[in-house]
């Protein structure tokens, strides 16, 4: 198993060390790298999408024609997408900057900068059962977060009334940073999807 981590901007060095662990504890013969061509995105049998500044990404996802690589793999392997993956991730958004493409994956409306701009980033305990009773340690960065969902989207963690969590078949995202803390079990769920696949 070839797991990508998108690189072209944002927290990409913290999602290749969690993942490695991840994938250690989990005794997994699996592979993280960075992922940064069309060709490297051809090979990879799941990609996160990290967090950094949605726009940007987006533009570079364009200018490098990654978007259009990735468009021919979805909706065949794997998704995980943090806080601006979560963004690019929707398929309708509000407080998008004019212009800004998504790649209209998830079943979901996404708000940008949802609880602030960057002095209002915070930390609080989240209540997700599907990975356990103990709470996860949310990390939000200047974090989005999901207004409403529908189809086959479903809400895994709310904060404060708004999604903060959410699956969609072999896809997840989160608008807040799990691989800036030294719980793994986003990471664990996720390695267990590409599996599923």
């Amino acid at each position: 198993m070839k797991l990508g981590i998108l690189d072209v901007q944002g927290d990409i060095s913290e999602h290749l060390v969690t993942f490695r662990k991840a994938i250690r504890e989990a005794g997994l013969d699996a592979h993280v790298e960075s992922v940064r061509t069309p060709q490297a995105i051809a090979d990879i049998d799941a990609l996160v999408i990290p967090g950094g500044e949605s726009t940007t990404v987006s533009m570079l996802m364009s200018r490098f024609g990654l978007d259009d690589a990735l468009e021919k793999r979805i909706p065949d392997i794997p998704i995980f997408g943090t806080c601006a993956g979560l963004v690019l991730m929707c398929k309708k958004g509000a407080k998008m900057k004019a212009g800004q493409k998504t790649l209209s994956l998830l079943d979901a409306k996404v708000i940008r900068n949802a609880f602030g701009r960057q002095v209002d980033s915070f930390e609080a305990p989240l209540d997700i059962p599907a990975i356990g009773d103990e709470p996860f340690h949310g990390v939000f960065i200047r974090a989005p977060a999901i207004e409403s969902v529908w189809g086959d989207c479903e809400s895994l963690a709310e904060y404060n009334g708004l999604i903060v969590l959410a699956r969609q078949g072999n896809m997840l995202a989160s608008a807040f940073h799990p691989e800036l803390t030294d719980d793994l079990r986003l990471h664990h769920m996720f390695l267990e999807m590409i599996q599923c696949q």
